[in-house]
């Protein structure tokens, strides 16, 4: 069974027992987090799809946070005598699906 699920503005693709990095989240390590914010759940041939879905959720505990490595901009005029360096480094918080749980109360163990 999969789902896809939106956190931080993104959408992933999720199974149970996948690690994937998200935007941060403010939950400890080692806490569970919920999202039920869920656009489709999938199992082999049957998909769900819209109002369906109200009262899915998939469950995560946090593995860690931490930052990713640094992404470089540089904006550069030439003959202008103009550039412009700058870094940034984004914040992730890195989760652990633990399950996902269909609108009718079902939940998914497999592994």
């Amino acid at each position: 069974m999969y789902a896809v699920l939106v956190t931080g503005g993104k959408q992933y693709r999720v199974m149970q027992g996948e690690t994937l990095r998200v935007e941060k989240l403010d939950v400890e390590e080692g806490k569970s987090v919920e999202f039920d914010n869920v656009l489709m759940l999938g199992d082999g041939d049957k998909v769900t799809l819209g109002d369906a879905l109200k009262g899915a959720l998939v469950s995560a505990t946090v593995k860690s946070h931490g930052r990713a490595d640094k992404i470089r901009i540089i904006k550069f005029r030439r003959r202008k005598h103009h550039m412009k360096q700058q870094g940034h480094r984004q914040h992730y918080t890195e989760i652990e699906i633990t399950g996902i749980s269909a609108p009718g109360g079902k939940k998914s163990n497999k592994e």
